[in-house]
């Protein structure tokens, strides 16, 4: 670690937690965002400026009107802008060291486990079950750190799972196929800071993970009412008939 970096770094590293060892891990850590709107754009300033030091963002989305209440990685000069290339910027501006690689593209299941392969957490900040299930899927066939995290109305939730092969839920464990409309921002609203709240509380829990700090919302469920401002924490054990987690056990001790 140079010296203008134990300068940047300094606040952090200065955490008994943290210090210059934990640090070092993030510099030499990997993360995949899947989403750069209100979610998204939070979680990567903020590992960018914590100095996670290779970071691939994920969006097939373009800058609107409309998403600047909220997703604070855009500005008004982005409008019609691709969503990763307009975050990119913005990340670049926070901290210039840091690797960054765009897909500005759909995610399809069958790629995502081989853009997993030297991936050390994925934080989830889509909208929509499709991909978050596709999502979970390959991060339990890889092995790899999630994530979880989404916001709507004045309600917002967040959990991590290690997917390490232990007793811990994966994200189908939570969420089963579900054929009831999902909601959207896009339809039903959301207040801007909720989603920073979310997005926050996120990116903490990657940058603890890939620093080892411990301590995860693992095997919980952290849900925000910011109407009452009220934090509960829901106990989130492992599904044995999960469709997902529960085969790849069996499949693991075959």
């Amino acid at each position: 670690m140079n010296d203008e970096q134990l300068l940047r770094y300094s606040r952090q590293i200065m955490l008994p937690q943290m210090d210059i060892t934990g640090q070092a891990r993030l510099l030499q850590s990997h993360a995949l965002i899947v989403g750069l709107g209100g979610l998204g754009s939070p979680v990567a300033m903020y590992l960018a400026a914590a100095g996670v030091g290779r970071l691939t963002l994920a969006d097939f989305d373009r800058v609107d009107l409309s998403n600047l209440q909220r997703q604070i990685a855009h500005g008004q000069q982005d409008i019609g802008r691709s969503k990763v290339a307009s975050a990119a910027d913005t990340l670049r501006g926070l901290n210039p060291e840091i690797r960054l690689h765009t897909l500005d593209s759909k995610l399809s299941a069958e790629e995502l486990p081989s853009l997993l392969h030297d991936v050390d957490v994925v934080v989830d900040a889509s909208d929509n079950f499709a991909i978050r299930f596709a999502i979970n899927q390959a991060c339990v066939d890889t092995g790899t750190a999630l994530v979880s995290g989404a916001a709507i109305h004045l309600e917002g939730q967040v959990s991590v799972f290690p997917n390490d092969g232990s007793d811990s839920p994966c994200y189908r464990c939570l969420y089963q196929d579900t054929t009831e409309p999902e909601t959207r921002c896009s339809e039903n609203g959301v207040l801007a800071p909720l989603v920073g709240i979310i997005g926050s509380i996120q990116a903490t829990e990657a940058v603890k993970f890939l620093a080892g700090l411990g301590g995860g919302l693992i095997g919980r469920l952290l849900t925000v009412d910011a109407a009452r401002m009220e934090f509960r924490e829901i106990r989130l054990p492992r599904d044995p008939h999960c469709p997902v987690c529960s085969k790849s056990s069996e499949q693991q001790g075959d």
